[in-house]
């Protein structure tokens, strides 16, 4: 009797594809190092402009004692997050747009019956800017936000804090060019606070100036 024969299964040969890379499209600023940032024009005005005429102004014997800033603090406060989480994550992600860095969760530091709030639940977020980043949005904020607010006369100098710290409250974040207001769910606010090493609130003043910030005109 025959043997029955058993056909062998043929491998079918691996074709060679081509791998397809994608490359991104961006990276978030917070995932670049400090030294693949382009260096700002703003901190190159400030080394080679506004280091000198500060120097003349004030009478300053070294660079060390001009006025410098150290960092930019953004902070969104969003009230309704207690009742819609859905609110907090917008400012995140919004915040995140503006700064080009990941935002933090501030939080409850204690609760408050009349509002129905307990402490440790979220209520906003904040980003600190510092060193390239912190220029680059000075620019930006100064030079195409800022101009944008509606029926912009300059901001009050009656901001700072004593210490030489300012702050400015900004009412619609729709005017950074960032926020695509057609995805917008709703209008928020943020504050904006540049922190300065200084002696004096004066001293802080002339080095806002020396970078363009757009105060009020004295009369």
């Amino acid at each position: 009797m025959a043997k029955a024969t058993t056909k062998k299964k043929v491998q079918p040969q691996a074709v060679a594809s081509k791998k397809v890379e994608f490359k991104p499209e961006g990276k978030r600023l917070e995932d670049v190092k400090d030294k693949e940032i382009p260096v700002p024009r703003l901190y190159e005005y400030y080394k080679n402009t506004i280091i000198p005429n500060l120097m003349k102004k004030f009478g300053y014997k070294s660079p060390m004692q001009v006025p410098r800033l150290e960092k930019i603090v953004l902070n969104m406060g969003v009230g309704s997050a207690t009742q819609d989480q859905r609110h907090l994550l917008n400012a995140i992600n919004e915040l995140e747009l503006i700064a080009g860095q990941r935002p933090a969760i501030s939080k409850a530091k204690k609760s408050i019956s009349n509002f129905k709030l307990r402490a440790g639940v979220p209520i906003g977020c904040f980003v600190t800017l510092r060193r390239q980043r912190m220029y680059e949005f000075l620019d930006r904020f100064i030079n195409i936000a800022a101009p944008r607010i509606r029926d912009f006369r300059g901001f009050s100098d009656k901001s700072f804090d004593g210490h030489g710290n300012y702050s400015v409250g900004i009412k619609e974040q729709i005017i950074f060019p960032e926020i695509d207001v057609d995805k917008v769910s709703r209008i928020s606010g943020l504050d904006i606070t540049f922190v300065i090493r200084s002696k004096s609130d004066e001293e802080s003043y002339a080095l806002l100036q020396e970078f363009g910030f757009p105060f009020q005109r004295k009369e």
